[in-house]
């Protein structure tokens, strides 16, 4: 889950619970390791997935059969890497990032993996790259800027196949959701997916909350109905 600048309340038991997930069911991954040092010493925000998270992709495009992969956020590519690896070496991954400073580190990262042959990233503000790409697609990952979550979705849904998952990160935002704050447009955004996913009948849907060291949080599941 991609954790959120100022959100402090972390238990000590949930971070040392990751750190068992991720010393016995992870193993050694260099490759991860590197991408969040180079953002880090690049000043990005340290939001990205955490590596059990990113496994958690990886596995979903594995099990799904997922050839191609729409990403929405892709910050310094660290979530990205690990959807690179769950499409295997024949798939692609469409990457959407805003800022430029952000995609320059995750070109850095991408070349450094070897798989940048099968990643694209579009660098503009993630609507007006939507509105332009072509589908169909097996999985969407949307990781971005929480007031057009539902812009987002819609978009996903148009590029979607039949059967296709659609993922949204940061729906739970440490139970914001329950009653966004007037100036809490993240929180105001979120809670506006739910009632979209409420209304829309192409969608079947549920949520699972998290907790870990990026704190007290959750994933959308979406899946398009056939």
């Amino acid at each position: 889950m991609a954790g959120v600048a100022g959100w402090k309340n972390v238990d000590p038991a949930w971070a040392d619970v990751d750190t068992l997930i991720d010393t016995t069911l992870l193993g050694e991954d260099g490759a991860s390791r590197e991408f969040a040092q180079r953002a880090a010493d690049a000043g990005l925000p340290d939001i990205a997935v955490s590596p059990s998270q990113g496994r958690f992709l990886e596995l979903i495009c594995r099990i799904m059969g997922a050839h191609r992969v729409l990403e929405v956020g892709t910050l310094g590519g660290y979530s990205t890497l690990f959807l690179a690896r769950g499409v295997g070496k024949a798939g692609e991954v469409v990457t959407l990032e805003a800022k430029r400073t952000y995609a320059a580190v995750a070109q850095q990262n991408f070349d450094a993996s070897g798989m940048g042959d099968r990643i694209t990233m579009h660098v503009r503000a993630a609507l007006k790259s939507l509105a332009e790409l072509s589908g169909p697609f097996d999985l969407t990952f949307i990781d971005a800027d929480k007031p057009n979550n539902v812009a987002y979705v819609k978009h996903a849904l148009r590029l979607s196949r039949p059967g296709a998952l659609i993922i949204v990160d940061n729906v739970v935002r440490e139970g914001a959701v329950l009653a966004p704050a007037e100036d809490d447009e993240s929180a105001k955004g979120t809670r506006a997916l739910y009632e979209f996913v409420q209304s829309e009948p192409r969608l079947e849907a549920t949520a699972l909350q998290t907790v870990g060291d990026k704190g007290w949080d959750g994933m959308m599941f979406l899946r398009v109905r056939d």
